[in-house]
């Protein structure tokens, strides 16, 4: 990587003076049983080289046969986004020679995808709808994995030597293409990621991916132009390759607008490249010159026939998709009676999932949402998880809420439960149980530690007598102490009350 210096102009400085234009390229990895042309499994995490076959690997004489489901798949996706599906479409040879591409070519689609002009409604955080206009979605197969040992940044460059991993070569892809997306201005950053974050909630409704970008099974390239005003030429754009976070996509974006701000500026020329980001420093250095399609030599693939979608199986694919990821949570926000502020706040912690399924275990709407996003938030936070990790089930916190609600715990039991859930102490029932925590019902109980908290505090006792009601808290603290915290202090009011008035 560069040690030199590259100027920035600052952000709400580029964006005033120039018309920011981004277009981005999702890769997902589709989560078929075996690869896109043969057999081989796609397990992740198996040691290198052990999930492959002779196609993978691109043996002379190793033939490709076409995975239905895989195709069934990106029928799916280009049917959620809107697109006209192909009634025939073909693969091509994309040729290009790198080390993970051991057939020196990848099967890709080029000029005939199997979706093509779609569109989709991003909805940002203040509820504003940006429509994305989409190319094409097209199927081709993954490349295997280069690992650089030695040197300072994980590149080839000042590596000491490289190993390859085909295990991914050959794993399923669709990758969806938008059209430039105009007229976002400043907001250009902000609706990269909601796009990414949208089409990868749309995988996931599908059930096509597990969409896990940590993993790699969502990846994003975001190009980024510049040009003097709207009404303007386009201007030459960057792509930077391989984005796998929604804060990365937007901080890539955000990077890119004053770098290109800043050049044009000096009075450069932008080049057309492809460039690297780094999660580290928050910045994108260049990779090569960004490559044309002539450049790559693309040809039909004589070793696959034309595919061809039957418009009854189509429409079959049609009648099974779910409810999309935007209309579900109209719909749940409805049901729940959740503002809109709240709502966006479960959506950008990923709880709908979690507290839909607390509430369909006998939760209410406001009761799911207090823990996940209150207690369990905080708690993912400090460890670093994302809410799903966390080891606690939707039904225990549902169980949780259930002793609250009928009287068990209070507030401070229950998240003393909590906790001991989480340290997998057992179910709620069995935690309350074990450290018993349960809120002490008894009256005859409550009552010795009220009438020993009115004898501790005689002058408190007079106080109430007298028509003073402020001192009971006084009195409600010496008996909640008393018991640990598990006396229910409406109750003890109550006979606090209850024995002033006797004398």
């Amino acid at each position: 990587m560069s040690t030199t210096t590259t100027r920035l102009v600052d952000y709400d400085e580029a964006v005033t003076r120039f018309d920011p234009v981004i277009g981005i390229e999702v890769h997902v990895e589709l989560g078929t049983r075996t690869k896109m042309f043969d057999d081989a499994p796609t397990e992740f995490g198996e040691g290198p080289n052990t999930q492959v076959t002779p196609v993978s690997l691109g043996l002379p004489g190793a033939l490709p046969a076409l995975n239905r489901t895989a195709v069934e798949s990106a029928i799916k996706i280009g049917l959620a986004l809107n697109c006209e599906i192909a009634e025939l479409c073909r693969f091509a040879r994309k040729n290009y020679f790198y080390p993970d591409v051991p057939k020196n070519f990848q099967t890709s689609q080029y000029d005939e995808p199997i979706a093509h002009d779609g569109w989709i409604d991003v909805e940002l955080e203040d509820g504003t709808v940006v429509r994305v206009e989409i190319e094409r979605a097209h199927m081709e197969e993954d490349a295997g994995k280069n690992t650089h040992v030695g040197g300072a940044t994980g590149r080839i460059h000042g590596a000491e030597y490289s190993l390859v991993d085909y295990n991914r070569a050959g794993i399923p892809l669709v990758e969806i293409v938008t059209r430039p997306i105009t007229g976002v201005g400043e907001r250009a950053p902000e609706v990269a990621r909601a796009y990414v974050q949208t089409l990868r909630d749309i995988f996931r409704a599908l059930g096509v991916s597990e969409a896990r970008m940590e993993r790699g099974n969502v990846r994003a390239d975001v190009n980024v132009s510049l040009r003097p005003s709207p009404g303007a030429p386009l201007g030459t754009r960057t792509e930077t390759k391989n984005v796998n976070s929604f804060r990365s996509v937007e901080r890539a974006v955000r990077y890119e607008i004053s770098r290109q701000a800043a050049v044009l500026t000096d009075g450069g020329t932008v080049v057309q490249e492809t460039r690297h980001w780094h999660e580290d420093t928050g910045i994108t250095t260049p990779g090569r010159v960004k490559s044309d399609a002539e450049d790559y030599r693309y040809f039909p693939e004589p070793d696959l026939v034309p595919v061809a979608p039957a418009r009854e199986w189509v429409e079959e694919i049609r009648a099974t998709l779910p409810e999309m990821p935007v209309a579900r949570r109209r719909r749940l926000q409805g049901e729940w009676g959740y503002a809109d502020a709240e709502m966006r706040d479960v959506v950008n912690a990923g709880a709908i999932e979690l507290i839909e399924a607390t509430v369909a275990d006998g939760a209410s709407p406001a009761a799911a949402r207090k823990w996940w996003m209150g207690e369990l938030a905080r708690t993912a936070n400090a460890e670093g998880l994302a809410l799903e990790e966390l080891a606690i089930t939707p039904l225990q916190v549902a169980e949780l809420q259930g002793l609250v609600d009928s009287g068990r715990l209070n507030d401070k039991l229950a998240r003393q439960v909590l906790s001991g859930v989480l340290a997998g102490e057992g179910s709620p029932e069995q935690v309350a149980h074990a450290r018993g925590l349960e809120v002490v019902s008894d009256d005859g109980a409550l009552l010795a530690a009220v009438d020993a908290a009115l004898a501790a505090q005689p002058d408190v006792a007079e106080k109430i007598r007298g028509g003073n009601l402020g001192p009971v808290g006084a009195i409600i603290g010496a008996v909640m102490k008393a018991t640990r915290g598990q006396a229910d202090a409406g109750r003890v009011r109550e006979l606090v009350l209850e024995r002033v008035a006797q004398g």
